[in-house]
This record gives structure tokens, C-alpha cells and sequence, in this order.
């Protein structure tokens, strides 16, 4: 049917086959490394497919090459690329997080072997930089009060993990 499916009602329904756009992340031998830190970093994430090097290389023939996988459900394309390439700051994910617990979490689990950053920023073991915001941070930074979100902005400026106590207080004044 077109790749849709639908209920005997004769609706269609699409159905997800791949993601129409895709991360690519570069690592240096460490992709499945990386995939099976981040999977058990996420819920609802999982390795999709894994395909190998081949004789015509450029990496060892049997070697992995590629590991599609998901994290909470979105798709990415880790690749043992070699020592090319490195990733920069100039690209992040940026994690939305419901509550401190989360950001606590998530901050503790990809810091691991990494480096803290500032304004809720970090690299992972593997030098890729995430972003870890909360909520309420999005939301304060929006408010009305111009005069409390600037006090808002400013307390995060002086964080690294996000603090979402001190963020409150903050806007208080």
C-alpha cells in the first residue's frame, strides 16, 4: 500500500521507514563504543543496524563501519571514519529535561570521562558536546519580565550544570 497502512476503515496511515534527515557522527574507532554508552544513557533508544567494511575499505574488511541508531526515538549514523575529523562545540544536542532529577541524570551519565562546560554545557568521553536544559529555563528566558528573565539569563551564565533552584530565585530577584 504504498508504504502506509491503515485500519480496515480504508484510512491510511503513514508508516515510519527511515527518517527523511540523519546525524551523521565521526568517531575514531569508537563508534560502537559511543552507540551502546548513549543507548543506555536513553530511554526509549536502541541499535537499528550495524553494517561491516567490506574488501574495497577504506577500513579493515569485517570491521564496523556504520551502527544506525536511535535516542528517545530520533534516529543517528555513528561511523568509525578514523582520526580525521573531531567534533567541535559548533555542533551540540540540546536535551530538554522535565525536572533537576533529569538534568542531574543526564549530566552526570554523558559527563562521564568527559568535560564540563558552561550554561549547562558538556562533552562527552567522545568530545561531543551536549546541552543539558531544562524546561524551565526555556521558560523563564521567555517571560514577559524582561527585568527577571535578564536575571535568569545572567544566573546561567554563572552556572555549568543548570540549577533549576537557583534559576527560580533568580527570577524572584
Amino acid at each position: 500500500m504504498d508504504g502506509h497502512s491503515g485500519p480496515e476503515s480504508g484510512l491510511l496511515v503513514p508508516v515510519r521507514i527511515t527518517d527523511k534527515i540523519k546525524p551523521f557522527l565521526w568517531y575514531d574507532g569508537r563508534a560502537e563504543e559511543a552507540v551502546a554508552h548513549y543507548v543506555s544513557v536513553f530511554d526509549d533508544s536502541r541499535v537499528v543496524a550495524v553494517q561491516h567494511y567490506g574488501e574495497a575499505g577504506p577500513g579493515e574488511p569485517g570491521s564496523v563501519m556504520t551502527v544506525e541508531f536511535e535516542l528517545a526515538g530520533r534516529r543517528f549514523v555513528a561511523l568509525n571514519g578514523g582520526p580525521q575529523f573531531t567534533f567541535t562545540e559548533a555542533v551540540s544536542f540540546s536535551v530538554d529535561c522535565a525536572d533537576q532529577e533529569e538534568v542531574d541524570r543526564l549530566w552526570a551519565r554523558l559527563g562521564e570521562g568527559g568535560e564540563e562546560g558552561p550554561c549547562g554545557w558538556l562533552k562527552d568521553k567522545f568530545g561531543l558536546s551536549w546541552q543539558i536544559t531544562p524546561r524551565r529555563l526555556i521558560e523563564l528566558l521567555a517571560d514577559p519580565d524582561r527585568a527577571a528573565a535578564n536575571r535568569v539569563m545572567q544566573a546561567m551564565m554563572n552556572m555549568r550544570k543548570i540549577d533549576i533552584q537557583g534559576l527560580e530565585d533568580a527570577y524572584r530577584g
